[in-house]
C-alpha cells in the first residue's frame, strides 16, 4: 500500500508541475462552454425557412410577412445556391426580387403550408415549382462525420507517435542517420495518409450501402478532397508535435486544435445562425473547407471547379504546416 501512495503522489506532482498540460486541462473546458453558449445563443422559434434572393427592403408585404417569428430568414447571393436546398427540402420557399418570383416544393407539405401564409399577406409574385429528393439528416451530417474520423485519425494518429517517439529517445537516434527532418515528416504523412484515406474509404462504402446515401457529384473529386483534406490535417498534427516534448501536454494542444474544428465546422450542425465573427474562425479550419467541400459535392453536385477554393486553402494550409513543421522540428526533448 505504502508503494500504491508513493506513485500515486509522485505522479500526481509531475502533473501539477507541468504548468502547460495543466493550464491545458483548466483551459479547454472553458474554450468548449465559450464556443458552445456563443453558437447557440439565439433560440429557433421558426416553423419555415425561406430563402431570399435580392432585396425587399422596399416591399413592406413581404418585409412583414418575413418578419413574423415563425419564419427564418436566410439570404442568398446565387439563386441556383437556394434553389437546390428548395430542391432538397432544406428550403420550404425561395423569394427572389428578380422579377418578382418565388419557388416552392411540390413534394413538400411545408412549402404549401407557407405558400399559402405568404398569399395570406402578399400578391403580384410570379410561382414557380420544383422538386426533388429530401435530404434528410444522415445524409447531411454523413460528410460532417467521416471529416471528423478524418480530422481524429490524422491529428492523433501523428501526433502521438512523434511525441513518443521524442520521449523514448527514438528521434535521438535518428538524427544520428542520414535523413532530415523534412524526410522524416514527410514519410510519416504518407504513411497515415494511406491508413486513414483507407479507413474512410470502407466507413463511406458501408454507410453508402446500408443507408443509401444520396451522392449526386463524382467519386473521384471526394477522393481528391479526402486526400487534400487528410494531408491538411496530418500537417497541421506534425506542426503541434514538432517541438512538444510531453504526451499530456501533446494530449491538451491536440484537443484544443481537434474541438473548436468539431465545433464549428459544420460537423453536426450548421453556423448559418452563429455570430459572424464565428463564421470567419471556422473559415480558416481545415476541417470547415473538407466538410463543406464534401457536402457540397455529395448532396448537391458540386463539380470540381465549383470547390476549388476549398481545395486550394487545404492544398496552401498542408504546405504551410509542413515547410514550419519540419523548420521547427527538434529531435531531442530540450
Amino acid at each position: 500500500m505504502k508503494e500504491f501512495i508513493a506513485l500515486f503522489i509522485a505522479r500526481n506532482k509531475e502533473y501539477y508541475r507541468d504548468r502547460a498540460a495543466l493550464g491545458w486541462a483548466f483551459l479547454f473546458p472553458l474554450l468548449v462552454i465559450v464556443a458552445c453558449a456563443l453558437a447557440f445563443s439565439n433560440p429557433d422559434t421558426s416553423v419555415f425557412t425561406v430563402g431570399v434572393q435580392g432585396d425587399f427592403s422596399a416591399d413592406t408585404e413581404v418585409s412583414d410577412f418575413l418578419d413574423q417569428p415563425y419564419i427564418k430568414t436566410l439570404h442568398y447571393d446565387n439563386l441556383e445556391r437556394g434553389l437546390e436546398r428548395t430542391r432538397h427540402h432544406q428550403l420550404d420557399m425561395l423569394l427572389s426580387s428578380d422579377g418578382n418570383r418565388y419557388w416552392v416544393n411540390s413534394q413538400s407539405s411545408a412549402s404549401a403550408a407557407v405558400e399559402k401564409l405568404f398569399h395570406a399577406q402578399t400578391d403580384g409574385f410570379q410561382r414557380e415549382e420544383t422538386s426533388g429528393r429530401k435530404v434528410r439528416y444522415v445524409d447531411w451530417v454523413i460528410p460532417g462525420v467521416l471529416g471528423m474520423n478524418l480530422m481524429f485519425g490524422a491529428l492523433f494518429g501523428v501526433g502521438y507517435v512523434i511525441v513518443r517517439y521524442r520521449h523514448n529517445g527514438v528521434l535521438k537516434r535518428l538524427q544520428a542517420t542520414p535523413i532530415s527532418a523534412l524526410h522524416f515528416l514527410s514519410a510519416q504523412m504518407a504513411s497515415r495518409l494511406i491508413i486513414v484515406v483507407t479507413v474512410n474509404g470502407l466507413i463511406f462504402i458501408g454507410c453508402l450501402i446500408f443507408l443509401d446515401l444520396i451522392v449526386l457529384g463524382n467519386y473521384l473529386t471526394m477522393l481528391l478532397i479526402t486526400l487534400l483534406g487528410a494531408l491538411a490535417m496530418i500537417a497541421m498534427g506534425l506542426l503541434i508535435a514538432s517541438r512538444t516534448a510531453n504526451e499530456e501536454l501533446a494530449g491538451g494542444m491536440l484537443n484544443i486544435a481537434t474541438w473548436p474544428m468539431l465545433l464549428m465546422s459544420d460537423v453536426w450542425f450548421t453556423l448559418d445562425e452563429a455570430p459572424l465573427w464565428m463564421q470567419q474562425i471556422a473559415n480558416v479550419m481545415p476541417l470547415t473547407h473538407g466538410v463543406k467541400a464534401l457536402r457540397a459535392v455529395m448532396i448537391e453536385g458540386s463539380t470540381l471547379v465549383d470547390v476549388s477554393y476549398h481545395l486550394i486553402w487545404l492544398a496552401v494550409m498542408t504546405v504551410v504546416c509542413l515547410v514550419l513543421a519540419s523548420l521547427l522540428f527538434r529531435w531531442h526533448k530540450r
